[in-house]
């Protein structure tokens, strides 16, 4: 049987398998605005079912011994790795993405469901030292149903991430995909733990738009949240996940700076600078918003990170061309206006500019200042403003000029002499020597300030803080008598 059969999925959701809800969507591909699939759109009823049968089948996955769970980890992972050219299409197809940057993320799903594995099976607790004659410790269980929301830059990763984890710690999971990559960012996944055994009703994939995901948030039955994507929604969902007292894992956007000090490697620079800005058309929460380039290297740094832009053609990846569509016309508007703004407030337009269709081609904005909108605002599309400093100081507080703190990269000669500038950056991620997007799954991701709650996804620990809750225990031979 052929894995992931269009005719299984076409026009459903997955609540305790393959099942048709009220509403239908078409899940439509932004480089040609061809139908690709038509998809379930459900509505906060159908979201109360499947936490319903989510709660339900959660008690009996959480009760299987670590090993259990793990093993399903595993054979998820062996069937993304059997099938990755499967995600990968549906990558380029529906999300837009370049063909490498594709195989990338299909990589990158199955390594956390590798990790997820390992997790499970990790120390969940520890001995604590008592006042009195008993065993004391501390121990992690599972917080019962997992709200998960994701966006549609990185589909499948950004729910993979949350989803794997949660379920390997005996949890049941709700998805509610962005509707835009729907296939992508759910379904496959769907098809994914069915295919590796794991039991009916643990997880749901539920599409459908901002009501569905408000209502998981609404839901009582689903203690935490875990959310990636704008900073304005990320508010919103925080604020009232706050007055109902649940946890949310809050992973929102970034204005991420790149710092090219003196004496670099110009071109290598330009080379990372291109990368950062430039990848899957700059629809990356890590993208490098702002090149920050010292005076001594300006000029030529912007000539080269322009011939770079020039040399980068947006087309339909599907026929190859490294970068491919903005993901809808609402999103090109916007990067568009803020491109405009800051050219007629002063910049100096070195590349691009220009759009066609959903393509809009790889744009460097030269001599940006603090108070222009590309400085200031997250543009999430190809866009690289460059801004000149004359010393460190005066790079460090371009940096930390705004309020996002998601990720951070420091281009220099001394990596240590970069690595020590790095403690007067308050970013959850650091890279020295390299550009600002960047992601594995053994290693801690999140950001402070308008970048998130400081919650990391990534690794052991940050797994089991974000998908447990710590329980206290005693234990002793007698009964304890009291004066009473």
């Amino acid at each position: 049987m052929t894995f992931f059969r269009q005719d299984e999925w076409d026009g459903r959701a997955y609540v305790g398998g393959w099942t048709e809800l009220e509403g239908t969507a078409t899940v439509v591909s932004p480089s040609t605005g061809a139908t690709l699939a038509t998809v379930a759109s459900g509505s906060a009823a159908d979201l109360a079912d499947a936490v319903g049968r989510a709660a339900a089948a959660q008690r009996d996955w959480a009760a299987r011994p670590a090993h259990e769970r793990a093993d399903v980890m595993r054979r998820a992972a062996a069937v993304i790795e059997a099938h990755g050219e499967v995600l990968a299409r549906w990558l380029v197809d529906e999300a837009g993405s370049g063909r490498g940057k594709a195989a990338f993320e299909a990589g990158l799903v199955a390594a956390d469901a590798h990790q997820a594995a390992a997790s499970a099976m990790m120390p969940y607790g520890q001995l604590l030292q008592s006042a009195h004659p008993r065993l004391s410790l501390a121990r992690r269980r599972p917080v019962g149903v997992v709200g998960v929301i994701a966006p549609f830059n990185f589909p499948t990763i950004l729910a993979a991430r949350s989803v794997f984890p949660a379920l390997a710690l005996g949890n049941a999971v709700v998805l509610k995909p962005d509707p835009r990559t729907t296939v992508a960012g759910g379904l496959f996944l769907a098809a994914v733990v069915e295919e590796a055994g794991l039991p009916a009703g643990v997880f749901a994939v539920v599409p459908g738009e901002a009501d569905v995901g408000a209502a998981l948030v609404e839901h009582p039955e689903v203690p935490v949240i875990s959310f990636t994507g704008s900073t304005e929604a990320g508010r919103a969902i925080g604020e009232r996940a706050g007055r109902l007292l649940k946890r949310a894992h809050l992973e929102l956007g970034g204005n991420n700076a790149m710092v090219v000090l003196p004496g670099v490697d110009v071109a290598a620079a330009a080379s990372a600078g291109a990368w950062g800005s430039f990848l899957h058309q700059g629809q990356i929460c890590m993208t490098t918003g702002r090149h920050l380039v010292h005076a001594g290297v300006y000029d030529e740094y912007v000539a080269l990170l322009a011939e770079k832009a020039r040399a980068l053609p947006a087309g339909d990846p599907a026929t190859g061309t490294p970068l491919g569509p903005v993901i809808d016309a609402k999103q090109l508007a916007r990067i568009d206006e803020i491109v405009t703004d800051t050219v007629a407030a002063g910049a100096r337009l070195a590349a691009g500019g220009t759009y066609t269709d959903l393509f809009y081609q790889p744009t460097v904005l030269a001599d940006v200042q603090p108070d222009h909108r590309a400085f200031t605002d997250e543009i999430f599309g190809p866009v690289a403003p460059v801004v000149r400093f004359e010393d460190v100081d005066e790079a460090i507080d371009l940096v930390n000029a705004t309020g996002y703190g998601l990720s951070a990269a420091l281009l220099g000669p001394d990596a240590f002499k970069a690595f020590e500038l790095g403690d007067r950056i308050p970013s959850g991620i650091l890279h020295i020597n390299d550009q600002t997007v960047d992601d594995e799954a053994q290693a801690p991701f999140g950001g402070t300030g308008f970048s998130g709650t400081g919650a990391r996804f990534g690794g052991h620990e940050a797994n089991i803080e974000a998908f447990t809750e710590t329980q206290w225990v005693t234990v002793q031979s007698h009964i304890q008598r009291y004066p009473f």
